[in-house]
């Protein structure tokens, strides 16, 4: 099977490939990354230097931007999967630096689609499946909980989720039009090992460390849907492999074959709380001594522009079309972080070794 996945180098997407060989040894997959700063570049090189042990894996680094580029991979790797997982993240950013995302998550979105649909006339079979992420940003601030897909979600409050809901319009469009199977994952919150430094988790601790104090938004009274970066992946790998069928309307037209689903724990958890587990967390790994005065360096402040106060994901339909939910603790996960914390910054007793 060949399979695509863009943003190879990040975080979702390495352990999406390493999981596509733990699972299938003999697939053949390509990676897209343009290799971005918008965090740590080094990160991004140690994921993308573990996938390319792997005999069927071949990177490209380029843009999805870049239509010419996105072209000449379809035209020479032929993939039967996309999995785009491409896209400027973060709700912040998107207020200071709107036309990353205009770049990345809507023109580079448009490629993929229009990749996706002269795949047909291209090469024998075409996709099969175009796999996307979306974001439980989409959800904005509905008072409903938890977040099912079948809500409205008409009313964003950042632009990072207005171009994650055009995404899903723009896969629903061409799906309809060009029959193209099509499934959107609505991500919660994910957290883990290798992670994204601009998360919340990984910002705390990067503070803690540096005896900075850190900003818990809302008062604290913020609750999120954190997902445990392996349950994301089993979950896309899952739905990658499964596509919806293609159908023909009673106006002899297709019915798009299109689905959405929401990816989270479905246990929204207060960020107070979180921000304990965290904190023990990091003393039991040795990253911080086990006198550090956690009251001292917390600052309890006001919402900030474009977030939410609760995320919670309804993750029944994932459960009923694949028999997976997410269920990894925050514990667990937050362990498995600040162990590899301490690893890689070289943490011992609270103290930085190298």
């Amino acid at each position: 099977m060949k399979i695509l996945v863009t943003g190879a180098a990040g975080f979702i997407g390495s352990n999406l490939v390493k999981a596509i060989f733990r699972q299938m040894p003999d697939a053949e997959v390509v990676g897209l990354d343009n290799m971005n700063d918008y965090y740590d570049v080094r990160l991004k090189e140690e994921r993308l230097a573990d996938l390319e042990g792997y005999a069927g894996f071949e990177f490209v680094r380029g843009n999805i931007a870049d239509k010419a580029l996105i072209d000449r991979v379809f035209a020479e790797y032929q993939p039967e999967i996309v999995v785009n997982l491409a896209a400027q993240a973060g709700v912040r950013y998107s207020i200071t630096n709107p036309d990353a995302y205009i770049e990345a998550n809507l023109i580079g979105f448009y490629n993929i689609l229009e990749a996706c649909r002269h795949s047909y006339e291209k090469y024998e079979g075409g996709v099969r499946h175009l796999v996307y992420a979306s974001s439980s940003s989409v959800y904005g601030s509905n008072k409903k909980v938890p977040y099912s897909t079948d809500d409205k979600v008409d009313n964003p409050v950042s632009l990072y989720a207005a171009t994650k809901k055009s995404n899903e319009l723009m896969a629903h469009a061409y799906s309809k039009l060009y029959n193209i199977p099509s499934t959107g994952l609505r991500f919660f919150t994910v957290y883990g090992p290798a992670g994204r430094p601009d998360m919340a988790y990984f910002g705390f601790t990067n503070k803690l460390v540096r005896g900075e104090k850190i900003q818990i938004f809302n008062y604290g009274n913020c609750r999120r849907d954190f997902t445990y970066v392996d349950d994301i992946v089993e979950g896309v790998f899952r739905v990658m492999l499964k596509a919806p069928e293609r159908q023909v309307g009673e106006d002899g037209l297709p019915v798009p074959p299109y689905a959405v689903y929401n990816i989270g724990n479905s246990n929204p958890e207060n960020l107070l709380e979180f921000v304990d587990i965290l904190q023990q967390e990091l003393v039991r790994a040795g990253v911080l001594p086990s006198d550090y005065d956690f009251e001292a360096h917390k600052e309890l402040v006001p919402m900030q522009p474009g977030d939410v106060p609760v995320t919670f994901a309804d993750t029944s339909a994932l459960e009923r079309d694949f028999g997976f939910k997410p269920s990894t603790s925050l514990r667990d996960g937050l362990r498995a972080f600040a162990e590899w914390y301490a690893g890689y910054y070289g943490y011992k007793d609270g103290v930085k070794l190298i």
